[in-house]
């Protein structure tokens, strides 16, 4: 599976699940750690875990394991390493708190409107 399709599958993913504030950042440029970031808000601890487990569920579906999983206890974040995309799904405050966007701001940001409307 490309990139792309892996990008598509996890927004999608999200978004189904009614993740807010999804943002995908193309970071190649910037780091070796991962070619995309994507960062999305979770309206609870139980909706962060649930956010999570969706992305993974469609992308093992696929045949795709992340190389990583990391949380904090309560689940106020989480983080998916598919080691070319990174998820990080993130409660509201929690967010806020660590700035993640700001902090890769100088990625370049993806649109994603496109994959939303694909069936």
């Amino acid at each position: 599976m490309d990139e792309n399709e892996k990008l598509k599958i996890i927004v999608k993913a999200l978004d189904g699940k009614k993740a807010e504030n999804i943002n995908v950042l193309k970071v190649s440029d910037l780091t070796i750690l991962a070619d995309y970031f994507v960062i999305a808000d979770g309206t609870s601890n139980t909706h962060v875990k649930a956010l999570a487990e969706e992305v993974d569920y469609q992308l093992s579906e696929r045949g795709t394991e992340p190389s990583k999983r990391e949380s904090d206890t309560g689940n106020a974040w989480m983080i998916l390493d598919y080691s070319d995309i990174i998820v990080h799904i993130f409660r509201k405050d929690t967010r806020d708190f660590y700035k993640l966007d700001g902090l890769w701001a100088d990625g370049e940001s993806v649109d994603i409107s496109e994959m939303l409307k694909e069936e």
